[in-house]
């Protein structure tokens, strides 16, 4: 079973199916001005919304992988993931199937030492 998405996991996700969604709208958008020559109105509103949920989600991917530490592979291909439409969903459940979007364990810097009487001077 894997572990439950941190706080920034789940936001990361949202913002993931925010930004998978917004390219399928300007997708839509792009064929009714295209191909059907029908109207632009769909690559106007999703054309800024995509951008700015575009936006939205490279920031939070660097967020997320610096909180979670996803390291320098898995930051690049959700970076990358963003690019091609749709891509950020599966992404998503990659992530959050081998554990990427929960709290990571502490490092060893980052465990509290046993308490130890130091001598005092």
């Amino acid at each position: 079973m894997t572990p439950a998405p941190s706080r920034t996991g789940r936001i990361f996700a949202v913002v993931a199916l925010l930004e998978a969604t917004t390219w399928a709208g300007l997708l839509v958008g792009m064929l009714l001005k295209h191909v059907t020559h029908t109207t632009e109105l769909g690559v106007q509103v999703f054309g800024r919304l995509h951008g700015a949920a575009f936006m939205i989600y490279v920031v939070v991917a660097v967020v997320a992988a610096v909180r979670l530490r996803w390291g320098a592979r898995v930051t690049l291909v959700a970076l990358a993931a963003a690019v091609p439409p749709l891509v950020t969903l599966p992404l998503e459940r990659w992530l959050r199937r081998t554990g990427r979007l929960a709290e990571p364990a502490p490092g060893p810097a980052e465990v509290a030492p046993a308490s130890v009487d130091a001598p005092s001077r």
